[in-house]
């Protein structure tokens, strides 16, 4: 069973890709990020065409996950547990749309949109941070509940947890910039400490391999990346991945995401 995970930066205006990269990646299960779409006009017939069930958890033009599979989309939950709000000063916090589960094929998929942080000193980061630990509190109570349960947290992160997972830490320190933020990074640990396990990392080693190349400065062209997109397993699934793919190549070309999109393979 493939399964995979990509933030699309905004899947209407991405369909065509998405639609093409799933017939040519034959993926089993795709975890969705940044929709950027209400349920109203999410494209169903798209995955529908194409044999998959999909799910979606969109409210607006921002955020939004989706979960897409040909083996079986059980027990969708919208939001997790504990799921911290965001709202600006004055206004009342709403729930976001960053976190969709369903179980696929025998496993429990979490498609997963962290927030950004946006700066260091921003309400962002907090509410980031908050985020993280509620979702790390879930996740470690489902390993206690059940230690052979299969889990794969798949998404954008949003957090760079080594130094090779930057095109320059120094250039990020400097400019203190997040997602490199000790706090952040120890957010990410957290989970691991848990025991779920970066899967991708030890097939797809740094430096250098990156999920993710901003817009500007041509960073793609010059190799200016980050690795923010993950999928973290608990210890039962870890065990079943043969192969990882970062499919760098999707990053190519006229109307291609910020990011690429990344794929584990089970056995």
């Amino acid at each position: 069973m493939k399964i995979a995970t990509w933030n699309v930066n905004s899947l209407r205006a991405r369909a065509d890709r998405l639609e093409n990269w799933l017939q040519r990646s034959n993926v089993d299960v795709l975890a969705i990020q940044e929709t950027k779409c209400k349920d109203e006009n999410f494209p169903w017939e798209l995955f529908e065409k194409n044999g998959y069930e999909v799910a979606h958890h969109g409210f607006n033009q921002w955020n939004g996950v989706a979960i897409a599979s040909r083996v079986g989309l059980d027990d969708v939950e919208r939001g997790f547990a504990g799921q911290p709000a965001f709202g600006k000063a004055g206004t009342e916090p709403q729930q976001e749309a960053r976190a969709l589960a369903a179980t696929c094929g025998g496993v429990r998929i979490w498609s997963l949109y962290v927030p950004n942080g946006r700066t260091l000193l921003d309400p962002h980061m907090p509410y980031k941070l908050s985020w993280l630990a509620a979702l790390r509190s879930q996740a470690s109570g489902w390993l206690a509940a059940d230690p052979e349960a299969q889990i794969a947290l798949l998404g954008d992160w949003n957090i760079a947890p080594r130094d090779e997972d930057v095109w320059d830490i120094d250039y990020f320190v400097r400019e203190s910039m997040t997602h490199v933020s000790a706090p952040e990074r120890a957010a990410f640990q957290a989970f691991e400490d848990a025991g779920f396990s970066d899967v991708v990392r030890p097939l797809r080693p740094g430096p250098g391999v990156y999920t993710y190349w901003d817009y500007t400065q041509l960073r793609f062209p010059r190799k200016e990346g980050m690795r923010i997109d993950f999928v973290l397993a608990s210890p039962a699934l870890a065990s079943r991945v043969t192969d990882a793919l970062i499919d760098r190549e999707e990053r190519k070309g006229k109307g291609a995401s910020d990011h690429a999109p990344v794929l584990v393979e089970l056995g």
